[in-house]
C-alpha cells in the first residue's frame, strides 16, 4: 500500500490515514474521533519503509518482517519507535531519524503497515 512523505514542523512524515485505520492503528469512536493511537515501530529499506504495530506484532513476528524485507530490498537502515499521530484530519507517523540523518527526499515510497 503506498502512501506519501511529506515535510512537517517535526521534519519528515508518514501520511498513514487510511493504512492505519485498515491496520487497527487508530481507533476510532462514532464522530470520528480517535480514542487510541497505537506506538509503532518504523524500519527503513532502500525505497520501503515497513510500520508494525509495537503493541499487537510479536518481536518474532517483527524480527521475521524485518528480516524478509531486508532480504527482499537488499538494504536495511536504522529503525526506530514511534506513533501515529493527529494531523489536521488525519494520522501521521512522524520519521525523527529521517530528520536528523538528513534524509529529507520525500518522494513516493512502498509503504507496508502491520
Amino acid at each position: 500500500m503506498a502512501n506519501s512523505l511529506k515535510s512537517s514542523a517535526g521534519g519528515v512524515a508518514l501520511q498513514v490515514t487510511k493504512p492505519a485505520r485498515a491496520a487497527g492503528l487508530v481507533e476510532e469512536d462514532a464522530e470520528g474521533d480517535a480514542t487510541h493511537l497505537a506506538g509503532v515501530y518504523v524500519y527503513g529499506f532502500d525505497d520501503l519503509l515497513l510500520v508494525v504495530d509495537a503493541e499487537r506484532v510479536k518481536s518474532e513476528e517483527r524480527a521475521e518482517l524485518i528480516a524478509t524485507a531486508a532480504s527482499d530490498s537488499g538494504s536495511i537502515h536504522r529503525g526506530e519507535a514511534a506513533s501515529v499521530e493527529i494531523a489536521g484530519n488525519g494520522y501521521q507517523v512522524q520519521l525523527r531519524q529521517a530528520s536528523r540523518s538528513g534524509t529529507t527526499d520525500i518522494h513516493s515510497r512502498q509503504t507496508a503497515s502491520y
